[in-house]
């Protein structure tokens, strides 16, 4: 099936990863609902870049830790668009600290744009899914869904509960020409990892180089950081036609991370 002209709402799109899929999934001819915080003027001139590819790009600047604002968020997108045919539940925050110092407040922002927000997209894509007989529900969990990793408590457990809500919502809707599955990125040089650096840093009492090359990239057995570019075409592989059979699982994208 041809994916020009269908719609994806993708979470977390004003930069880094799932900017990146936005880009990607607009090169491929799907119109794109962006959405994230930042500088509107910024927001606005990569709408437009996305609109200048050929499709209809919207920004619609719902937070993610707010139900009534994503269920607005999903509304808004069938009005404007008539269909809501892919899902990418990208939108992430991270804190580092250690868990008897980590701090409530922060543990609840994470726990409910990691997670929780990916349910309240679901539950409102899945009866137009339904509708139109087709959908792709995409979930960007993390290596840290599979794997764990000190200083980071609410970033693990929100993806790993990322991994589990996969398979659920696949079981769910197998029969109704739904796929959902969770890509799990290794380290990729975003605003949101290089913001941790600094802090992972100052946790762990060595330099900022010494987290690139000893702790970030000590896991992945390539020695590379993952690419926004590769992380879209898994994406798009997982909406192709080649995928239909391939739902309720992950694909972890991450250097051979968790192969070890």
């Amino acid at each position: 099936m041809a994916l020009k002209g269908k719609t994806a709402v993708i979470t977390g799109s004003t930069s880094g990863i799932g900017l990146g899929i936005a880009q990607g999934m607009a090169n491929s001819g799907i119109n794109v609902v962006i959405n994230g915080f930042g500088d509107p003027e910024q927001i606005e001139q990569e709408r437009m870049a996305l609109e200048k590819l050929g499709v209809k790009a919207t920004y619609n600047g719902a937070d993610m830790t707010k139900p009534e604002e994503i269920e607005a968020l999903m509304e808004e997108t069938l009005t404007l668009h008539g269909s809501i045919d892919i899902v990418v539940n990208n939108a992430g925050i991270q804190t580092v600290a250690p868990v008897d110092e980590f701090p409530p407040e922060k543990w609840d922002a994470i726990i409910a744009i990691n997670m929780s927000s990916s349910f309240h997209t679901v539950r409102k894509a899945i009866p137009a899914m339904k509708k139109q007989g087709w959908g792709r529900i995409i979930n960007i969990a993390s290596a840290h869904g599979l794997v764990a990793s000190p200083f980071k408590s609410a970033y693990v457990t929100a993806k790993h509960g990322i991994i589990g809500f996969t398979k659920t919502i696949a079981l769910e809707v197998a029969r109704d020409n739904i796929t959902c599955n969770a890509i799990c990125p290794g380290y990729v040089l975003t605003p949101l990892v290089a913001k941790q650096i600094p802090d992972t840093a100052q946790a762990r009492g060595i330099t900022e180089e010494q987290v690139k090359n000893d702790v970030l990239l000590a896991a992945q057995w390539t020695k590379k950081f993952v690419t926004v570019e590769q992380l879209a075409g898994t994406a798009l592989f997982l909406c192709s036609d080649s995928a239909e059979n391939i739902t309720g699982t992950h694909i972890a994208v991450d250097g051979g991370w968790t192969a070890a």
